[in-house]
C-alpha cells in the first residue's frame, strides 16, 4: 500500500519554494484561488500536495488491457514449465535480492 500523506489542518509553516510561472497561468491560480476563498499560497500548496499524491498512488497500480488480463490469469492459473534459463534466473534473483 502506498504512503499518501494527508495535509494536516494545522500547518507549521518551515519550507519555502519558489517558482517562475507565466502571467496567464498566475491569472488562472488567482482566479482559482479566490473562487475557494485560499490565498494564492494556500492554493499552490493544496494544489501541489493532492498532485503529489495522485502521482506516488498511481506508481502503484498497474494497468493492463483486457488481453493482458486474461493472459497474466492463465499464467498465474497454469504456470509455464520452468527452463533452465529461468531457473538459473530464479537463483540469481535469489543471490542477489534474497528469497521471494
Amino acid at each position: 500500500m502506498p504512503y499518501i500523506a494527508h495535509m494536516p489542518q494545522t500547518r507549521t509553516k518551515a519550507h519555502r519554494l519558489e517558482a517562475r510561472i507565466a502571467r496567464d497561468s498566475l491569472a488562472a491560480i488567482r482566479r482559482a484561488a479566490e473562487i475557494q476563498g485560499r490565498s494564492v499560497s494556500d492554493f499552490v500548496v493544496h494544489a501541489a500536495h493532492e498532485a503529489a499524491n495522485r502521482t506516488i498512488a498511481e506508481a502503484h497500480i498497474v494497468r493492463l488491457s483486457a488481453a493482458d488480463q486474461i493472459a497474466l490469469v492463465k499464467a498465474l492459473l497454469k504456470p509455464p514449465i520452468a527452463t533452465p534459463a529461468m531457473r538459473r534466473a530464479i537463483k540469481r534473483r535469489e543471490r542477489l535480492l534474497g528469497p521471494a
